[in-house]
């Protein structure tokens, strides 16, 4: 079976980013075959400076496979680096109904938070579409946001193969994450950049304490008093990273009473620090071997462009864009 994932390099990547597709990822890589990309011509839809695409995309590749994208079993490569997705993208727009587009929520969601309205935010879709269909996935792991978007894909796969032929494409399956739903950022909300709530995979030792402290919203229960566990930003989070003895005491504690909120911080730095320890190692050596990176990449890109130019070979032969 084979997977595929995508990541847009927007920035600094936080523990939602981790749980919801990163983690699940690297799970998969013993699964099946995996195919992961760098979404940085998604990416353009939101980010206008060249620099800071260009540091994000490598800053990506850097963290990913600091978290464990093994690129002995997966393929691992950025999005741009196979300029077949665009060719496959047009073809799937000429058959993609525009209110099919105008009901996807990404789009009114970013028109909500400000971004300039543009044929690329709009047929961002049509774009995942190409992604997904041009390396014959099977399955790909989406969070419940991105669900909707998978759905477009199979449309499009099966309006595809109404028009050009049965077996044209496969309709790939979703594997829905219900992680993401259960992973609350500081303040309680969604965990995203957007709110300014998150918590990084590879944030500075002392900062990030001092984050938790500061940011982790609590009530104002007096140190002897128990603590209340529902709705418990510092329980949801320390659930992530404890082991579930550690998890199962700080529940207990907080019945008991006696223990303030600063020691329950405290604990949550510990063991989100412990839990990221050996990823931030990996990083440190991949940092200090930049052309580890780039040979990852370029052989990642290699592989993928053969997949991608054996599909489109296929898809232009049974829309007519081959003539001999």
């Amino acid at each position: 079976m084979r997977f595929l994932t995508g990541l847009q390099p927007s920035g600094q990547l936080h523990i939602g980013n981790y749980f919801g597709a990163i983690k699940p990822a690297v799970e998969l890589q013993e699964k099946g075959e995996g195919f992961y990309f760098i979404a940085n011509y998604h990416a353009m839809t939101t980010m206008e400076s060249a620099q800071a695409l260009r540091e994000n995309t490598r800053g990506l590749a850097v963290d990913l496979l600091a978290c464990g994208l093994d690129p002995q079993k997966c393929t691992f490569f950025a999005q741009s680096a196979v300029p077949e997705v665009n060719e496959l993208a047009w073809i799937l727009s000429t058959v993609c109904p525009m209110g099919l587009l105008e009901r996807c929520h990404s789009y009114k969601d970013k028109m909500a938070h400000g971004f300039a309205a543009s044929h690329a935010l709009f047929a961002y879709p049509a774009l995942m579409a190409a992604d997904i269909l041009l390396y014959n996935s099977d399955a790909v792991p989406v969070g419940k946001d991105q669900k909707q978007h998978l759905e477009v894909t199979r449309d499009l796969a099966a309006k595809m193969n109404d028009a050009f032929g049965q077996d044209l494409f496969k309709l790939p399956e979703p594997i829905i994450s219900e992680v993401t739903a259960v992973v609350p950022g500081l303040d309680g909300q969604k965990m995203s950049k957007s709110y300014g709530n998150t918590l990084p995979i590879f944030g500075d030792e002392k900062a990030t304490r001092k984050l938790i402290n500061k940011k982790v919203v609590t009530d104002a229960t007096p140190l002897e008093d128990p603590k209340p566990t529902e709705g418990s930003i510092i329980l949801a989070l320390y659930k992530l990273f404890a082991t579930p003895e550690q998890y199962a005491a700080m529940v207990d504690a907080h019945h008991v009473g006696g223990v303030g909120y600063g020691q329950f911080k405290k604990d949550l730095f510990e063991a989100y620090w412990e839990y990221f320890r050996a990823a931030r190692e990996r990083r440190e050596w991949i940092l200090a071997h930049p052309e580890y990176v780039d040979d990852v990449l370029t052989r990642g890109a290699a592989r993928a462009r053969e997949e991608a130019q054996a599909t489109l070979a296929r898809i232009r032969q049974a829309v007519g864009l081959t003539w001999i």
